[in-house]
């Protein structure tokens, strides 16, 4: 059947808001809908009624496959018979059709997507595309076993990308334990495939956790001479432990300084959810020696280049590493680390410390409240933090160190 669809057409559709349609020929047409899923159906009529068939899902049913069922269906229409009163086994066969891995983990996609970060989103959409959808996109997921998705993840361990291979195989877990959920399939073959892989080496950030050492850190960042939003971001960072990206996109509307907390929108933060972040007196007084420069602008800590975009993850690295701390010793992220280690080796409790550091939790109904849960303990803790971050700074190696 002649038509005006191609497969380059097809391949390269994205999908867009809501569900839109190409159109082929006699009836035949492409949905593409908003989780990226591609629909073969036929419009026909039958008995003086409008019908729509199924013909599958692409790529599992291609342009040639498509027009080929839809001239069977035209065929079926010229004896009279309806085409969508199939039988049973047939219309089996349709449903596994539909329900290709690929479909399956699109549909998972789209619902969470929403949850993540966009980065991370684009992050997990890229590792299905580039290394499952072409292997296994295809074929239906109830049909696939452990060995299936083992072989790809060994592909890709093949290619030396060993970690990568365990994010993948953590996606593929999650679209299986979805499907089993949704009653797709009965049993999530990818789940704990991570055991069967090549172990992974455990990656730590540089940092400085010895008391002496961090007041001698502290007290080169007071010395630094630099650009003011990278001196006063390096300074505040010790005091609030935030990931970088999350201090360096601050804006002054998220501040009160005047009660003494920031409030980091659930959009910029990696889990997706608001986090507090009490500040003690002296990292008041640091934003506010910052507002003397960037006050009338959005952005707490502006770019040279651009005040409409931050300062850059490399400008407070490079600083470090003009002070004489090479990659081995100290990192941004390492000041998270620093912060873990010492509070914990304090004393405080670890839900403490984990819910200022906004890690994720893993009960969801817990984490629904973190943006509260242990708030006036939290202020008590980071006030008492700066203050022993101000006396490891003044300690120059005389006497006992403690808090």
């Amino acid at each position: 059947m002649p038509g005006k669809l191609t497969d380059t057409a097809i391949r390269t559709a994205k999908p867009k808001e809501r569900p839109y349609k190409l159109a082929d020929a006699g009836g035949l047409y492409l949905e593409v809908a908003p989780s990226g899923g591609k629909w073969w159906r036929l419009k026909f009529r039958h008995g003086g009624k409008e019908k729509r068939l199924s013909l599958g899902v692409y790529p599992a049913v291609g342009l040639k496959e498509a027009r080929a069922r839809a001239a069977a269906v035209k065929e079926q229409l010229a004896r009279g018979l309806d085409p969508s009163a199939e039988p049973r086994a047939a219309k089996i066969e349709a449903a596994a059709a539909v329900n290709t891995f690929e479909h399956v983990a699109r549909d998972w996609f789209a619902r969470q997507k929403d949850g993540w970060t966009p980065r991370h989103a684009l992050t997990v959409l890229r590792r299905l595309e580039g290394h499952v959808f072409p292997v296994l996109g295809s074929r239906p997921i109830a049909e696939l076993g452990a060995p299936d998705f083992l072989a790809a993840l060994r592909r890709i361990e093949a290619d030396g990308h060993i970690e990568t291979a365990r994010r993948v195989a953590q996606i593929c877990g999650q679209v299986t334990r979805y499907a089993r959920l949704v009653g797709i399939v009965q049993a999530d073959a990818a789940s704990g495939l991570s055991e069967a892989l090549t172990a992974r080496q455990t990656k730590h950030f540089a940092t400085i956790t010895e008391p002496g050492e961090v007041g001698a850190l502290l007290r080169a960042i007071d010395a630094y001479q630099g650009e003011p939003a990278t001196c006063y971001a390096l300074r505040i960072l010790p005091y609030v432990f935030v990931r970088s990206g999350e201090l360096r996109g601050a804006a002054w509307e998220e501040l009160d300084l005047d009660a003494g907390q920031w409030v980091i929108p659930a959009e910029r933060m990696k889990m997706r959810r608001p986090h507090v972040v009490p500040l003690a007196r002296q990292v008041v007084g640091l934003f506010q020696g910052m507002k003397m420069f960037s006050g009338r602008g959005r952005l707490v800590f502006p770019g040279l280049a651009s005040s409409s975009r931050p300062i850059t993850d490399m400008c407070l690295l490079n600083a470090l590493r003009r002070m004489g701390y090479a990659r081995g010793e100290m990192t941004v992220h390492g000041f998270r680390s620093l912060a873990s280690t010492l509070l914990n080796e304090l004393g405080y409790p670890p839900d403490w410390i984990e819910t200022q550091l906004a890690h994720a939790e893993r009960n969801s109904v817990r984490g629904a409240y973190n943006r509260a849960q242990h708030l006036p303990e939290r202020r008590r803790m980071m006030q008492e933090w700066a203050d022993y971050l101000d006396s490891l700074r003044e300690y120059t190696g005389k006497g006992r160190m403690s808090m």
